[in-house]
């Protein structure tokens, strides 16, 4: 599966299996842009990610963390 900025969930979803021990409340932005860039099957421009989308990845990461 490839994944792109705007893959929000699936995104989550490989974070919270790559990093369990991490506390998406507290994951700097430059931490979680690294993380999810180097995630396996990750391929989007660097360019395109902002502070929006690392806000919607968190927050999914949060939401899917507490389901």
């Amino acid at each position: 599966m490839t994944l792109k900025w705007t893959d929000t969930l699936d995104i989550a979803i490989e974070l919270d299996e790559a990093h369990p021990d991490a506390d998406p409340l507290h994951v700097n932005f430059v931490d979680l842009r690294n993380w999810i860039m180097a995630l396996a099957g990750f391929d989007d421009d660097p360019e395109h990610c902002g502070e929006r989308i690392l806000e919607a990845v968190q927050m999914a990461w949060i939401e899917e963390r507490e389901g």
